[in-house]
């Protein structure tokens, strides 16, 4: 591959990440306040803290403003790390369900987490080749 092709392919994978990883962001904080009890009860049982059900709209708030900032390739160095960070506790805090994924029904599904952990790492190693909607 050359300079040229790479110059053209980079930027259409990059806006395929933006927007696939910022939809996932998306779906997760609309859950919080469509079902703010799950976000309660997740919190609870992987971290182990008790949270008032109001902080799932705070959260949820924080998921879909980064969501919005990947979709748009708004402060790359912040929000694509934001969302890195974010999803590799949630990655970090299922390893009991990535270690047995078969132990329990639903737990063959958390392996799903970990390449979309492996999306959001590349966007942020890339971020600087990123050109987003307003550099054009």
């Amino acid at each position: 591959m050359n300079d040229e092709a790479l110059a053209r392919s980079l930027p259409r994978a990059l806006l395929v990440l933006r927007i696939t990883l910022g939809l996932f962001l998306l779906q997760w904080g609309i859950e919080k306040f469509v079902v703010p009890e799950n976000t309660v009860g997740i919190w609870g049982f992987f971290y182990g803290i008790s949270v008032p059900q109001m902080s799932a709209y705070v959260f949820g708030v924080i998921e879909i403003a980064i969501a919005i900032c990947l979709f748009f390739g708004l402060f790359r160095t912040v929000a694509y790390g934001a969302a890195m960070v974010l999803h590799a506790v949630s990655v970090a805090v299922s390893w009991p369900f990535l270690i047995n994924p078969w132990a329990d029904p639903a737990g063959h599904l958390f392996i799903a987490g970990v390449p979309v952990l492996g999306g959001f790492v590349a966007l942020f190693l890339l971020r600087h080749w990123d050109r987003g909607l307003f550099d054009r």
